[in-house]
């Protein structure tokens, strides 16, 4: 069975049909049905009256249930496919959930349309459902920045890491990495609650998204009408990011858009002071935001372009 046409599939699938709404409400995602468990184990074994190495250790285990049970499941699942094209065609349909690449563009796709209209507010409502940091205080500039960021980085996570995983492993490879990535996004943050307790998760999740991170904004760089100066600024700009895989394919878009991303945010009542990515550039407006969609669509064509040459040979 080739698990780069199983992969080849999904993407075709999540691309045409996402998610409907309809499904959603009716039995959840996969993604839900993870993060269930994770709150499930979270109340079983994270006491917060226990201290650091406890709860350190009561995350861990969290993570390392989770992946366990997911990845036995998708195993179990895996084996009872027929071979040959039917089987590849079946697993395809069942991993497409866990390829994000059609929710990604809609979710953006609904902030770009209103601040391409002229309406602030609803594009401030519609970027509060990507990003963390206070709406209230962002501007034209700041809701395009914050949504062409969260556009890079989901790139990666939500696109390029699930599809890398499936090549390398079949089902058992992505649904993996989405019970890890669910697990960095549910517990995998630097406040009191999940300081230790989700410090295994956050590290294990930069640790598997180490290489699609940096295949993306490669990918971004050729794909963007200006690869070498793309390149030259992902190459430069890309370590000073706040973390060790978003800065890739974020400088990656900065410098294919010709704007500056990143820089100081608030969330909350906190001022995060962050370095610029591009610095020497200009702030996004709302049609850089639809010329980011337009890159992305790029993006995520090249991969289904690779995966079918590997098919072929």
């Amino acid at each position: 069975m080739s698990f780069a046409g199983m992969m080849l599939v999904a993407l075709v699938v999540d691309a045409a049909f996402g998610w409907p709404d309809r499904v959603y409400r009716r039995i959840g995602h996969p993604v839900t049905w993870i993060g269930r468990m994770i709150g499930q184990l979270e109340a079983w074994l994270g006491a917060e009256d226990q201290d650091d190495a406890a709860r350190f250790r009561a995350g861990t285990a969290t993570a390392v249930i989770v992946i366990g049970v997911v990845v036995v499941v998708a195993v179990m699942v895996a084996a009872t496919l027929p071979g040959g094209v039917l089987g590849m065609v079946i697993g395809g349909i069942l991993a497409a959930p866990l390829v994000a690449a059609r929710s990604l563009h809609d979710h953006v796709g609904d902030v770009e349309a209103p601040l391409s209209a002229g309406d602030v507010d609803g594009a401030r409502q519609e970027v509060a459902k990507i990003v963390g940091r206070d709406p209230s205080r962002l501007d034209e500039a700041g809701i395009a920045r914050a949504a062409l960021e969260s556009l890079a980085e989901n790139t990666s996570d939500g696109v390029t890491a699930p599809l890398f995983w499936g090549l390398l492993f079949g089902l058992p490879g992505i649904a993996g990495y989405k019970a890890v990535n669910t697990l960095d996004s549910m517990i995998g943050y630097r406040n009191a609650r999940y300081e230790w307790f989700g410090k295994f998760a956050a590290r294990f999740d930069d640790v598997v998204n180490y290489v699609p991170a940096r295949l993306t904004g490669l990918v971004f760089c050729l794909v963007s009408g200006r690869p070498g100066q793309a390149f030259a600024v992902m190459r430069r700009d890309a370590g000073a990011h706040r973390s060790p895989n978003a800065g890739w394919p974020e400088a990656a878009m900065a410098a294919g858009l010709g704007v500056r991303l990143s820089g100081p945010r608030v969330y909350g009542d906190r001022v995060s002071d962050e370095p610029w990515v591009n610095a020497g550039a200009r702030d996004p407006e709302a049609r850089d935001l639809a010329e980011g969609l337009g890159l992305y669509r790029r993006c995520v064509f090249a991969f289904g372009v690779v995966l079918a040459v590997l098919v072929l040979v």
